[in-house]
């Protein structure tokens, strides 16, 4: 085994970013809320998630929406919704994590009705063509 710490290895990580898969739910508040307050907050979360990467350096490498075969909360794995993408620091997962406490629906914020957790980890050194 080389242990030269200057070899190139599956180990060697991207300094330059973070890869971060943005995990999002829907809570039972959704669920029971009236026609008018869904649309609402159907209006309100595509505006508060728009450019993610004017607002902080992301760039999505892809989305994934579950909705059509998982039906109600999310509270955990598996979730409904997910963002993938790189992101320049973790001060901006952060901020984008602060979209659900801070935007507000209504008399309410957005974390009444949706939950996000951000894994943060670097590319897989495989798979990625």
């Amino acid at each position: 085994m080389n242990a030269d710490p200057t070899t190139e290895t599956h180990r060697a990580k991207d300094t330059t970013s973070l890869r971060v898969l943005f995990c999002i739910g829907v809570l039972p508040d959704f669920f029971g809320a009236n026609a008018e307050e869904q649309r609402a907050l159907l209006a309100v979360i595509p505006s508060a998630f728009e450019d993610l990467s004017g607002r902080f350096g992301l760039t999505v490498l892809g989305t994934f929406d579950d909705d059509e075969l998982m039906v109600g909360p999310s509270f955990t794995w598996p979730w409904t919704a997910y963002i993938l993408a790189d992101a320049p620091n973790i001060e901006s997962v952060i901020e984008v994590c602060n979209l659900v406490r801070t935007t507000p629906i209504g008399d309410n914020r957005l974390w009444k009705y949706m939950r996000i957790e951000a894994r943060v980890g670097r590319a897989l050194f495989f798979g990625n063509e």
